[in-house]
């Protein structure tokens, strides 16, 4: 009889749970400006200050990891910014914008989100290089704003047009 209370309270729990994440759409149209208003202020802030900008949203916990371009694993917060701090020397000018992008607000306080992303980039030798990333992930809402909590991207082949 115990277990049988069990599955009840979990099924209860469950159910009850799901019907306090489930977002109207009015709180999802929110969530997506938000979003898009978060990737914009990121793309800017990466024109005005360079690749380090980047830091800026990432989320530092020990929940953060990322898969970069030609990475076969996962990266943590420390890795990540390794990487944007020492590509940073020698990028003079970058520039993401989107192609593509879809934001899929799954609670509150938590969105993922699928695109391309052009990236224009020259580097300290003045070379001028252009490609596009396939880009997904997981954002999460912090006291100081939506943040980079886990994704993966990798480069697309260049097209002929």
């Amino acid at each position: 009889m115990k277990h049988v209370w069990l599955y009840a309270f979990l099924l209860i729990a469950t159910f009850t749970s799901y019907a306090q994440k489930s977002l109207t759409t009015k709180t999802k149209k929110t969530i997506t400006l938000e979003v898009k208003t978060m990737f914009d202020n990121c793309h800017n802030d990466i024109v005005k200050n360079g690749l380090k900008a980047e830091l800026k949203y990432l989320d530092a916990s020990s929940d953060f990891f990322w898969v970069p371009p030609s990475y076969n694993t996962a990266l943590n917060y420390n890795a990540v910014k390794k990487i944007l701090l020492s590509n940073s020397k020698s990028i003079s000018y970058i520039e993401f914008s989107w192609e593509t992008i879809e934001i899929f607000p799954i609670t509150n306080k938590i969105a993922n989100y699928s695109g391309i992303v052009k990236v224009v980039e020259i580097n300290t030798a003045n070379k001028h290089m252009a490609f596009r990333i396939l880009e997904s992930g997981t954002l999460i809402k912090r006291k100081d704003g939506w943040k980079f909590l886990s994704g993966q991207s990798r480069n697309l082949p260049s097209s002929s047009n």
